[in-house]
């Protein structure tokens, strides 16, 4: 099977989405996807965004982009999310990246032990 689309232009799409505590935008930008976390990721919101994540992951964007940085906690299903979006990216061929969160958020994955393990790049 071919793929006849055109890949030499930039692509560009972008979904926000509300959650509650949480908002979310995902965007699409040539072989980049950026997925924004606004508030909370927690038990009632991990579940929408790991099924945004795996929509995306299951796309052709070369790099997925998870930008922490206007999230104001997290907790143990948040971190676990991360943790397991960081291994399905070392199985395949997409590259993962982290933005940092606030101090408050790297500090519990910092507690976690999971800080040095993921893929930031700020």
């Amino acid at each position: 099977m071919t793929d006849d689309r055109d890949h030499s232009r930039p692509s560009r799409a972008q979904r926000m989405i509300e959650l509650g505590a949480l908002s979310m935008s995902s965007e699409r930008n040539g072989a980049v996807h950026t997925l924004r976390l606004s508030g909370d990721l927690d038990l009632a919101t991990t579940k929408n965004v790991e099924a945004e994540l795996k929509r995306v992951e299951a796309g052709d964007a070369r790099t997925i982009v998870i930008d922490l940085s206007d999230l104001t906690f997290i907790n143990s299903s948040g971190v676990h999310l991360l943790v397991d979006a960081s291994l399905r990216s070392g199985a395949d061929a997409k590259g993962l990246s982290l933005l940092r969160g606030s101090a408050t958020v790297q500090r519990v994955l910092q507690i976690c032990g999971v800080e040095t393990a993921l893929p930031f790049t700020d």
